[in-house]
């Protein structure tokens, strides 16, 4: 049973007065060709379109933008496109995540400011998931998340490629001289075949496959590939969907609650997910209020009990998001997940995620497996604290070499990414396999904006020794395509004065992951006293979108978000006014 009616509908407070306000609301609209036929009684529906030329994950959304408007019609409802910030991970620099709160700050403003009664949002490529459904939680208009989907497999002379995975890993064939400047541009060209996003469990994966698991997507909405016909009518149906959504009042305060956020996060570490994961959702969370905050002792809660069971790169040795699909997709996962997961969440669908998973099977139980033959015992994360990391660090032990799970070497310090990038190559360059490379200054504001720089090459001297994995540590992000012994999103980061500014080159430094813990091997009085020597560096940005950045990002255990736009910083925005 509907609870809105055509007169409480938000739109109708710029059409149905008869008022000189609303008239020239209603002439406009008719300037763009449309009548009272097309919004009269109905609910107007916001497509935000995150396409741009050089949006190389959203190539397709020129047309699906199309299909969702389709949907919308077919329903009853009056579709309107909004363009929004297209953020391009491989291509925008220093990095998206700079800018994931500008998309946030975009989204919930479009919504706020128009006549819109409710959106589908449309992304996929890492930020835009979080940075879309940031805002529209921040809005709170009913919503649906339409994923773009990953694109096909990879293929190079019949070897299956994961985009990114197999990057790391042909750049440093290339760099020991395995293979010839031909074959490597042969694997680019080979790598990325179609429209979508990253198909290795990467963050677009991840993100997508966390917006399923809070309730934001259609069932099974995050794992249909880019091209498959199959994601041309899931958008349609986003289209229909989200009209009945707002006849329903079904907004996210009326939806989520924090079962919501819990389930993602088992989610997320059954889907041996990208360590992005962490920051964003704690975001997320956040953003739907206190009763949903998620922290990081969430995640390492979950991690002890909840095993990797998607055998997908860079997790997985072998399979990539189209088996996925094949094998059942994210329904499938999350039935096998039953008992982990509270069914009783509710989900854009109008339906419990329990009342979703009805019926979904596996049908590959290699790529989707049992929870009693794992690839990983437990989950995909862990958070370590320690003196190096007061509030915490990040590692994805499922995809990094065992013996650096419990291990002690010395620090080999790096204060900037040029310095680290000159040494890396340099053969005589005095490093083992036993030492802990230490990136810092690359951080939420010492970045700027935490860039993926978190996976640093190995040495080329231990390269063309066969090294494959080291211990590395940073105050940086990695994509979550890269695999190996990565200790991330160190907090407080050095720019700001965490003890990761401290670490000297041959200081020891001992990782303990089953213990969840990160030590440096200095007294807390030499620490104070290399304290009293340490001096800021200069500021990063003086103006701008930068500069307010700066003012306002929070560290990466909180998400990462502008303090200003958090839940809690103040009042709920309300309407605008129409004079």
């Amino acid at each position: 049973m509907a609870h809105k009616t055509p007169e409480s509908l938000r739109s109708a407070r710029w059409f149905a007065p008869d008022d000189l306000r609303s008239f020239g609301h209603r002439s406009r609209a008719m300037q763009l060709g449309y009548g009272p036929e097309d919004w009269v009684g109905k609910p107007v529906v916001a497509i935000i379109n995150t396409w741009s030329d050089i949006g190389t994950c959203h190539g397709h959304f020129k047309q699906r933008v199309e299909d969702v408007k389709r949907g919308v019609l077919q329903a009853g409802g009056f579709p309107l496109e909004l363009p929004a910030l297209s953020l391009s991970e491989s291509l925008v620099k220093p990095t998206t995540m700079l800018y994931r709160n500008m998309l946030a700050m975009e989204t919930e403003e479009l919504l706020r400011s128009h006549p819109i009664d409710g959106a589908v949002l449309m992304g996929g490529c890492d930020k835009t998931t979080p940075g879309l459904i940031l805002g529209a939680l921040s809005a709170g208009l009913p919503f649906i998340y339409m994923p773009a989907g990953p694109m096909l497999s990879g293929n190079w002379k019949g070897q299956v490629l994961g985009s990114g995975s197999d990057t790391w890993k042909y750049w440093d064939d290339r760099r020991a001289g395995k293979i010839t400047t031909k074959q490597w541009i042969e694997v680019e060209g080979s790598i990325a075949r179609s429209h979508g996003h990253c198909m290795t469990m990467g963050t677009a994966s991840t993100m997508t496959g966390i917006a399923e698991a809070c309730g934001f997507t259609l069932p099974g909405a995050s794992s249909i590939p880019a091209v498959d016909s199959n994601h041309i009518r899931m958008a349609a149906e986003c289209g229909r969907r989200v009209v009945d959504m707002v006849w329903e009042d079904l907004t996210p305060a009326s939806m989520l609650s924090r079962a919501s956020f819990e389930n993602a996060i088992t989610v997320a570490m059954a889907m041996g997910c990208s360590t992005n994961a962490i920051i964003h959702l704690v975001a997320m969370s956040r953003r739907a209020g206190a009763n949903c905050a998620i922290g990081l002792e969430d995640f390492d809660k979950a991690s002890r009990t909840v095993p990797v069971i998607a055998n997908i790169r860079p997790s997985g040795s072998t399979y990539l998001m189209e088996d996925f699909y094949y094998a059942g997709g994210m329904r499938a996962m999350m039935g096998v997940l039953k008992d982990h997961l509270q069914l009783d969440a509710l989900t854009v669908s109008g339906k419990t995620l329990g009342e979703n998973l009805q019926g979904a099977e596996v049908y590959n139980a290699d790529v989707i497996r049992p929870l009693d033959n794992p690839i990983y015992a437990e989950g995909a994360l862990a958070v370590l604290r320690g003196n190096l990391a007061p509030d915490g660090c990040v590692i994805k032990p499922s995809a990094c070499a065992p013996q650096y799970l419990q291990h002690t070497g010395p620090a080999l310090v790096f204060d900037d990414y040029p310095s680290m990038k000159a040494a890396i190559d340099d053969e005589d360059l005095d490093v083992t396999a036993d030492h802990i490379l230490v990136l810092r200054n690359c951080g939420p504001q010492g970045g700027p904006g935490m860039p993926e720089w978190g996976m640093l090459p190995i040495p080329l001297k231990l390269v063309k020794q066969g090294v494959k994995d080291m211990l590395r540590i940073s105050d940086a992000r990695m994509s979550g395509t890269s695999y190996g012994a990565c200790i991330l999103h160190v907090a407080p980061e050095a720019y700001i004065g965490g003890n990761l500014a401290l670490v000297k080159t041959g200081d020891m430094i001992t990782v303990d992951v089953p213990g969840r813990r990160i030590h440096l091997e200095v007294s807390d009085e030499v620490l104070a006293k290399r304290r009293a020597g340490w001096s800021p560096l200069p500021k990063r940005f003086e103006r701008g979108y930068g500069w307010m950045f700066s003012r306002h990002i929070m560290q990466a255990d909180q998400g990462c978000d502008f303090d200003f736009l958090e839940t809690s910083f103040g009042a709920p925005v309300g309407e605008p006014d129409i004079y």
